[in-house]
């Protein structure tokens, strides 16, 4: 089995990527090879998955993610507990840092050896095992602790690699990539000096001393100081004209090298076909008919678009499931999409919108043309460029964009590819504006048999069929609900002794409901921040007031006396609601007036905002025709 941790976390068996899902389980993985054979401990661990602030069931979510590591990895690779805290054990397997070190030091002898037409090979090899920035799918933690060290071992391979191709008569080839790297890491004087020494060697002396003096007023704007003895020794040494090449002993022929704009700069190279995509959930469950929608609406192709992608926005409320189903469709319509797929996340974890600028840069790094993110990156002219070259790397190509997590008003014109073969796929709690001709497919609750088989999927299978009635209850203590299920069956997963049973008389108090969820990992609280923030006042003070007291399907007549509105005043708001994902419509009553109700666990979370008893109980049916 081979191991990955230049790029993102990855297993591979021969050609196919283990599934595995989540920045969590990648984080726990990475720990472990990262840790070369020694143990890491169960402290460590909950550092690099949650920060300062592990929840209380820290242990338990750690041993939870070994052991879907252990079921996943299969018998040839070895996880074991080991006080005071887990060893790996890869047998026969590799790690790509293993190997991306190797050749490092071989290269490096090579480089003071004077060896310089191996050591360009081999550095150049070293390079190639990058899969653009390591750990790019652990969670922040685990990449502020363990990402500068590989960075920095990174480029400088990078910086000695170039020096054996300079010592080689390969100056013209290098000068675009170093033009890039200055760019990129603009403090770094030994790239700068390197492209000093190619822009002469080039016979382009003014270029040469603009680097230099851009690089002196880098240092002296970012960190008030001088340049440093190397660059300044490299610039005095282009004044008195002494940086000609160095002569090439008799007999030595140098190899040509490919070009600098396609080595070691991003995921892949620019144009290649590849996929950004995470890894589809192993055990998804439910969804047939939305999944074959999708894919029908994905690979369908009316005429008339011009040069616009086909757009599906799958709507729903937190915890449905959306990004799930999304990954699932995506995979399992990767053959209409040759030329790639790229997941890009349009909220921060802390659910506040990426600006378009932002998101664009990610877009443009997935699909090989990265772009510098210098501070301030957003501005009208720097929006323009980046739209311009987006769509411009995606002209004709036949590209699935997922789009996860959009935001309320976020602007989602600018990150749609230009191209009417391509797709493109929007998450997002209800249909955001400026997708007009977008198709949409609306998540709702799983039903009672598909939520029961998530369950068991996720909790054992055999300890569910033992308790039947137990699984049925978190059914509806969960209320379908596909994250909170998940979280209830990987809970029982990680205590063999324990079961079902014992979850269900836990959640079976509405007034702490919500509290064990937020334990098991469905923190209602936090995911529907966005949606409450972007209500309006009288939007606010509805979903608090109304919930204590609707435990069925109501009208619009009847909450206005509620809410001191007039009948068509409080319609308005409860529709806001509907568009938020905080309030369902149901259809119409026998009169033609709309039907509004909550979700059971919205309405419990409602209730607590507005400080009534925590007293919740699925709505009846009512006679309604379709709307």
């Amino acid at each position: 089995m081979e191991f990955r941790v230049l790029g993102p976390v990855e297993a591979r068996q021969g050609t196919t990527s283990v599934a595995l899902a989540g920045s969590k389980i990648h984080t726990v993985l990475a720990a472990l090879l990262l840790a070369r054979g020694r143990i890491v401990p169960d402290r460590r661990l909950s550092g690099l998955l949650w920060g300062w602030t592990p929840p209380v069931t820290a242990n338990a979510q750690i041993y939870t993610y070994v052991s879907r590591l252990r079921r996943q990895l299969g018998a040839e690779v070895s996880i074991v507990r080991r006080q005071p805290g887990y060893e790996i054990r890869l047998g026969a397997g590799t790690l790509d840092i293993d190997s991306f070190e190797r050749l490092e030091q071989q290269g490096r002898a090579a480089l003071q050896e004077r060896r310089f037409e191996q050591a360009s090979a081999l550095l150049g090899d070293a390079l190639d095992l990058w899969q653009g920035s390591a750990l790019a799918n652990v969670t922040p933690f685990m990449q502020e602790t363990e990402l500068p060290q590989l960075e920095e071992a990174r480029m400088i391979t990078w910086e000695n690699r170039i020096e054996a191709d300079l010592a080689l008569g390969r100056h013209q080839q290098v000068t675009t990539e170093l033009t890039w790297l200055s760019q990129q890491f603009p403090l770094r004087e030994g790239l700068r000096a390197q492209l000093i020494t190619a822009l002469y060697r080039c016979g382009r002396q003014a270029d040469a001393v603009r680097v230099f003096h851009e690089g002196r007023t880098a240092l002296s704007e970012q960190l008030g100081v001088d340049p440093g003895e190397r660059l300044r020794a490299t610039y005095q040494s282009l004044i008195n004209g002494e940086l000609a090449l160095p002569p090439t002993p008799a007999g030595r022929r140098t190899r040509p090298v490919r070009p600098a704009a396609t080595r070691h700069r991003t995921v892949r190279p620019a144009g290649a076909r590849g996929t950004t995509m995470p890894a589809p959930l192993a055990d998804f469950t439910g969804r047939p008919c939305e999944l074959s929608l999708i894919q029908r609406l994905l690979t369908h192709r009316p005429e008339g678009r011009g040069d616009r992608p086909r757009c599906v926005v799958i709507t729903g409320p937190a915890g449905a499931g959306k990004t799930a189903l999304a990954v699932q469709a995506a995979h399992a319509g990767a053959e209409h999409f040759p030329d790639g797929q790229v997941f890009v996340e349009l909220s921060r974890p802390d659910r506040t919108p990426k600006p378009p600028a932002e998101v664009l840069a990610d877009l443009l790094w997935a699909l090989g043309d990265p772009v510098p993110r210098p501070a301030g990156l957003g501005g009208a002219g720097e929006l323009e460029e980046l739209v311009h070259r987006y769509r411009a790397r995606t002209v004709g190509r036949r590209l699935l964009v997922v789009l996860d997590r959009a935001a309320r008003d976020q602007r989602l014109e600018p990150l749609l590819p230009r191209s009417p073969l391509a797709a493109v796929l929007v998450t997002h709690r209800s249909r955001p504006a400026g997708l007009d001709s977008a198709d949409t497919v609306p998540l709702g609750p799983l039903t009672r048999a598909e939520a029961a088989r998530l369950l068991a999927s996720a909790g054992g299978a055999g300890r569910a069929a033992e308790q039947p009635r137990a699984v049925d209850a978190l059914v509806e203590y969960c209320d379908a609900v596909p994250l909170a299920l998940r979280g209830v069956g990987e809970h029982v997963a990680a205590r063999p002794r324990a079961g079902f049973s014992e979850l269900a008389e836990r959640l079976a108090e509405p007034a702490t409901r919500l509290g064990e969820l937020r334990r098991l990992g469905l923190d209602l609280r936090r995911e529907l921040l966005p949606s409450l923030r972007d209500l309006s006042a009288a939007g606010r003070e509805a979903f608090a007031a109304l919930a204590p007291q609707r435990d069925r399907a109501f009208r619009a007549q009847q909450a206005a006396p509620l809410l001191g509105l007039s009948s068509w005043e409080a319609e308005q708001v409860l529709e806001e609601l509907v568009d938020a994902a905080l309030l369902e419509a149901v259809g119409v009553d026998s009169g033609g007036n709309p039907l509004y109700r909550y979700e059971a666990l919205v309405q419990l979370l409602a209730a607590s905002l507005a400080g009534g008893p925590a007293r919740v109980a699925r709505p009846e049916p009512v006679v309604a025709v379709a709307g």
